[in-house]
């Protein structure tokens, strides 16, 4: 019965449709809380359903009061509900609860009739503030958002201001802690840009006697020859305020913002005269105008419109010196080249040997070198590398010291860095099977010419290690530093070279039969029919006599030529594939004769390989000379 009343008066104050004047901020969500809250209390929680149990009922609290045994009623509003203190009731007893319908006034009648003391003390009702402050915290979230929607589209706006200014490094006094005692190897450039660092400290030295200071500098050289480097020098020994960007940095997608970006640079730099401006790799911008598949790009020809007018236009640019980086000057707009705007073009080309000992003495400061290590050897093993290449060496050598828990770089250290750069990482030795012996024939046959040609350079060592990238060995050279350098190979050299190319095939020839041939010899067949076409078409060493028929670069550029044309005739096309062959044909003949002339030798040298799996030059050439007449250039020590 008394939970049954108390749900009807639960139903009876959920149903009212009309909420009370002292509570009008309630919302329906703290109703359906409320009842889900009371649902649980008396149903769900025991405890609380015993000690309903245990308080009086409102029909008993009636009965109470008629008999006048109530002495006195504490009213609570809040909660509706009313604490009764019985006569005679002890003072440690707490009064008991009776809670009451939501509008009784006969109740009150009733008490003052039986002269029931009676009092009201409402529970404080926070909901009506806890109300207030969840609207104020409604309300400061909303200004919140509003705000930092509001800060968002102000940035965007600054953005959007700011999106055509240049975005170039300004450092007002040169930081970049080089100086032209830190770039080694190219010691001409250095001459040449010497004097950009006179014009800016020291004018006054040519234009009294009327030179006038140059517009701009271009740097032209391959990958990783200082280029960049000799930038920053320029700025740590002059001194003056340096811009510097990448060409890239100019291109946008939007039309007229690389053009607005070389205005605000340019000007700029004009207000911090005198200055200098380096644009790196700035064929990203300037490369020749109205070429490209479907036309040229309107937005970087703009650009470069604008870089053009800047650095020779009817406006002055004293002061402002800008150098520009390259390694593809042959696409680079005509107008960009002409005096007055770059005056000067420096090549930056790869480093000769004291070039690159110098590199190497620069990068040996922060080294631990054991005292066995010779840069001079280092430097006359390395022909061919750039300064990027060097300092890569160097650093590679000292990780794998770190690895190997030396406290100093030593030689082996330099040799297995260099293969590393150059061929690839050392993979595990393969077992003893028919493959490693193929592959061991196959790399003495590219030593053993190497050893026995008049014409060829001294081998330097020969291994059958593998490495990354699918190499399963390898004989490698020492090239003449002069030659290299030059350029200036002769047609023995040329003949000589594709002889040992075919070495490899030639070996498996001679050894397992025409059957047996692997495909181990592709990449070498290439390297002949390139040479052996160069020969013909280019360097004029064919029975087609001293004529040129091909151009060295007749590749399709910017869409300049779709399709390239042929220089000469098809009866023509026709003779030069025939010498191309007779030539490959005659040095593949060559080879096979020699190598079956020194089989015996061929195949010692092969135990050995396969025992050791790798042999130094040094011990090649003394097995080599112990049974046949070297030529007199093998005789010759490996220079070190």
């Amino acid at each position: 019965m008394k939970r049954q009343r108390t749900l009807a008066w639960l139903k009876t104050r959920l149903g009212r449709t009309s909420l009370p004047q002292e509570r009008p901020r309630q919302s329906l969500r703290t109703i359906a809380t409320t009842w889900a809250l009371v649902q649980v209390l008396m149903l769900g929680s025991p405890a609380l359903a015993q000690r309903e149990e245990e308080g009086m009922s409102y029909s008993e609290f009636l009965e109470n009061v008629e008999q006048g045994k109530v002495e006195k009623v504490d009213l609570d509003p809040a909660r509706n509900i009313a604490r009764v203190t019985l006569e005679n009731q002890d003072e440690n007893t707490p009064p008991q609860e009776v809670r009451l319908f939501e509008e009784n006034p006969e109740l009150i009648e009733l008490l003052r009739t039986h002269n029931v003391e009676i009092e009201s003390n409402p529970t404080p009702d926070n909901s009506f503030a806890v109300g207030i402050l969840g609207q104020l915290l409604l309300v400061l979230i909303l200004v919140g958002g509003l705000m930092a929607i509001v800060r968002r589209s102000t940035q965007s706006g600054n953005n959007a201001l700011n999106f055509g200014k240049s975005r170039a490094r300004f450092h007002m006094e040169a930081k970049t802690g080089i100086a032209f005692e830190d770039v080694a190897g190219i010691e001409e450039a250095k001459e040449e840009l010497q004097e950009v660092v006179t014009f800016l400290k020291q004018p006054e030295r040519f234009t009294a006697i009327g030179a006038k200071i140059p517009r701009g500098v271009l740097l032209i050289g391959p990958p990783g020859t200082g280029k960049t480097l000799l930038a920053k020098a320029i700025s740590g020994e002059a001194g003056v305020p340096f811009f510097s960007i990448s060409g890239s940095e100019f291109v946008e997608m939007f039309v007229g913002v690389g053009a607005s970006r070389v205005r605000d640079l340019f000007r700029k730099a004009k207000e911090n005269a005198p200055c200098l401006v380096f644009i790196d790799e700035i064929d990203a911008v300037g490369r020749q105008r109205g070429t490209g598949i479907g036309g040229g790009n309107d937005e970087r020809e703009q650009t470069l419109n604008q870089l053009l007018t800047e650095m020779d236009g009817f406006e002055g640019n004293s002061g402002v010196i800008a150098i520009a980086a390259t390694n593809r000057p042959d696409v680079l707009d005509t107008a960009l080249l002409r005096p007055g705007r770059f005056d000067r073009q420096v090549t930056v080309s790869l480093p000769t040997y004291n070039g690159r000992l110098g590199i190497l003495q620069v990068h040996a400061r922060n080294k631990k070198l054991a005292p066995e290590v010779s840069l001079e050897r280092i430097a006359r093993r390395t022909p061919g590398f750039s300064g990027a290449d060097l300092a890569n060496l160097l650093n590679e050598a000292a990780i794998l010291t770190a690895r190997r828990r030396k406290s100093a770089i030593e030689d082996w250290e330099i040799e297995d860095a260099i293969d590393r750069i150059s061929i690839g990482l050392k993979l595990m030795p393969l077992l003893d099977s028919k493959k490693k012996r193929i592959i061991a024939y196959h790399e003495i046959g590219h030593a053993l010419l190497m050893t026995l040609l008049k014409n060829s350079d001294p081998l330097n060592k020969v291994t059958i290690v593998p490495r990354s990238g699918g190499v399963g060995g390898f004989a490698q050279q020492i090239f003449d530093e002069d030659m290299v350098d030059s350029g200036m190979y002769s047609r023995s050299w040329l003949i000589d070279r594709m002889i040992i190319t075919l070495g490899g095939r030639a070996a498996e020839t001679v050894v397992f039969g025409d059957a047996e041939v692997t495909i181990g010899a592709s990449n070498d067949l290439k390297v002949v029919a390139t040479l052996a076409r160069e020969m013909v078409t280019l360097y004029g060493m064919s029975d087609l006599g001293p004529v040129a028929l091909e151009s060295r670069n007749n590749e399709v550029f910017l869409g300049r030529d779709l399709m390239p044309s042929s220089e000469y005739s098809e009866e023509m096309a026709t003779q030069v594939d025939r010498q191309v062959r007779s030539i490959a044909q005659r040095c593949y003949e060559e080879a096979c004769r020699i190598l079956q002339e020194n089989r015996p030798l061929m195949d010692r040298l092969v135990d050995l390989l396969l025992d050791k799996e790798e042999i130094d030059g040094e011990e090649f050439r003394r097995i080599v000379a112990q049974e046949t007449e070297l030529p007199e250039r093998q005789l010759v020590a490996t220079p070190n």
